[in-house]
């Protein structure tokens, strides 16, 4: 249910996610990955953003939602941040 809302308004804000992307430079945490796991944040009450990637780092359904796959590696809490601002 939270997957599909999510779903539905990231679909919604997919035109100005794809305005964000530069055509250069190192690429950066996708905006919709990074809102999904903002939300888990705040929806699991999850302290920091380090609590919040070692969460992501071992946590199956943390991955699947925020659409990472068992393979991909997690962020670095500060590059998260970096982004988030």
């Amino acid at each position: 249910m939270i997957k599909d809302m999510a779903n539905r308004a990231m679909k919604e804000l997919s035109r100005d996610f794809s305005k964000m992307y530069a055509p250069t430079g190192r690429p950066s945490i996708p905006p919709e990955k990074l809102i999904r796991a903002l939300l888990l944040q705040v929806l699991c009450s999850i302290r920091s953003e380090r609590s919040l990637m070692e969460q992501l780092d071992y946590n199956l359904l943390f991955r699947w939602f925020v659409g990472l796959s068992m393979d991909d590696e997690v962020w670095d809490h500060s590059t998260f941040s970096k982004n988030r601002e």
